[in-house]
């Protein structure tokens, strides 16, 4: 039997964050390149935009906010759709109409974790968002996607229309701001080791077989 320790992945991104949604697939593609390294990841919450309302805004409000104009981002957007693409991911900018504040993605993938199943409502809420155009404002669309990945619907739309784990999750993005991770994604290795951006697999790929066999040599030692 193996006595490998499992090594700790965190990440910590938002769902409304089109590297992210690229950073994930990456992540995958790199703990495939190193199936004999056990790992345990964990998601954590991070609000690219703090700033906007818990009922959302307009996308093109939005848009004007953080880039000038609507047409500005058009710019930046081609070179994230191409390389969301490369991933084989589809991110379609022009569906989205409105930008969510994320406090209610990070409750269910919170919610999601119990069960095992954080990275499939991560998953699920970025499709429906970069993909999809889905209104993630919208408590009906984030309960479906919640059944979606095996959640109980009625329980989630009970608790999401409670304040329940609201300041959990404010307090760990905080806490994420406080250690200095201001871009996202960031993977963070054995709570010690920061990567910023979705770097390419096979590097994080080497950096996760790196890291494992210090943690695991240290054990050892």
């Amino acid at each position: 039997m193996s006595t490998i320790k499992p090594l700790k992945i965190d990440i910590v991104s938002d769902v409304v964050c089109p590297w992210c949604y690229i950073g994930k697939r990456r992540i995958e593609n790199a703990l495939a390149l190193v199936p004999d390294v056990p790992v345990e990841v964990r998601w954590r919450p991070f609000f690219l935009n703090s700033w906007v309302p818990r009922e959302g805004i307009s996308r093109d409000e939005y848009l004007t906010a953080k880039f000038g104009s609507v047409e500005a981002y058009k710019g930046i957007a081609g070179r994230v759709v191409t390389a969301a693409g490369e991933e084989g991911l589809t991110y379609r900018p022009e569906l989205v109409k409105r930008q969510p504040n994320t406090t209610d993605c990070h409750r269910l993938i919170h919610w999601a974790e119990a069960q095992g199943k954080s990275g499939e409502m991560k998953q699920r809420l970025m499709e429906l968002y970069f993909r999809d155009g889905g209104d993630l404002t919208d408590i009906d669309v984030l309960v479906q996607a919640a059944a979606d990945v095996g959640l109980d619907a009625d329980d989630v739309r009970k608790r999401l229309a409670t304040d329940e784990d609201v300041a959990l999750i404010s307090g760990q993005a905080q806490e994420a701001s406080e250690k200095g991770i201001s871009g996202v994604p960031t993977f963070v290795l054995a709570q010690k080791y920061a990567i910023s951006g979705a770097q390419p697999a096979d590097q994080l790929a080497r950096a996760i077989r790196q890291v494992s066999g210090e943690i695991n040599a240290q054990a050892a030692e």
